[in-house]
């Protein structure tokens, strides 16, 4: 199978909002009241939980469908640790990015708990956006 390309455009608005344009969808993002924003939209912190979320009850429909399981529903809260101080400018030698990341998946279907584990453990080796925060991919910015 040929690789997909994926693709978004994003531009600056006022303030801290910014709009992304994905496919036919328009995406805002913002920062809330308190950091200077409007609040019309989750920050891109918020989004790559979002991210994350969305793609694991993504990739748990597709395993259910592929092994015959009748996912009758999921949820999944998503929390990240991060310390702020690098992205402000204010140093200190800590890691930009998030220190740890979290994901709880509570999944509906008749399961016995160990098979819903097997089951999640499925869905996360499968789940691109988990692949992506776990292992190191090349991240290139360019000026254009």
């Amino acid at each position: 199978m040929a690789a997909k390309q994926v693709q978004i455009e994003a531009s600056m608005g006022s303030g801290y909002r910014i709009e992304c344009k994905a496919g036919g969808h328009t995406i805002l993002i913002d920062q809330p009241a308190p950091a200077g924003g409007t609040d019309a939209g989750p920050t891109p912190l918020q989004y790559q939980m979002a991210c994350l979320a969305g793609c694991i009850c993504s990739i748990a429909r597709i395993v259910a469908s592929q092994r015959r399981i009748a996912l009758r529903g999921m949820s999944v809260k998503v929390d990240g640790t991060i310390d702020t101080a690098g992205l402000l400018g204010k140093g200190g030698g800590t890691r930009v990015g998030f220190s740890a990341i979290k994901a709880i998946v509570s999944v509906d279907a008749d399961m016995s708990q160990e098979e819903k584990a097997k089951f999640v453990h499925e869905v996360d080796l499968r789940c691109p956006i988990s692949e992506n925060l776990l292992h190191e991919t090349p991240v290139t910015v360019e000026v254009g």
